[in-house]
């Protein structure tokens, strides 16, 4: 079945949306669409595999150990097992669409 991960979009207001696309032994792909929203300080990110994000559309910023970086559609890149991680800001004025591919 032909699917679009564009359209339509749900509406993320009250939470980011995690939808399971994939899954196999040892691989995960989900869509994840956010709109507004970002990691609280005190409770970041920390797995036990690696995942590999790609930005599809909207803005974020996503901060690793003590790098932050801005992503734009077409951006991607790994966070390593046990690497603490925040989003730390996603777009308020149009929907972040991302693609995670989790590892391991």
């Amino acid at each position: 079945m032909l699917t679009n991960l564009l359209a339509p979009l749900p509406d993320t207001s009250a939470g980011e949306l995690f939808d399971e696309l994939l899954s196999r032994p040892g691989v995960r792909l989900e869509r994840i669409v956010s709109h507004g929203q970002s990691t609280p300080e005190d409770a970041p990110m920390v797995q036990a595999h690696d995942e590999w994000v790609l930005l599809l559309e909207g803005a974020a910023g996503l901060r690793i150990g003590d790098s932050e970086v801005t992503l734009a559609p077409g951006d991607h890149l790994l966070i390593e097992a046990g690497r603490k991680h925040w989003v730390t800001w996603t777009a308020k004025d149009r929907p972040t669409v991302w693609l995670a591919l989790h590892l391991g």
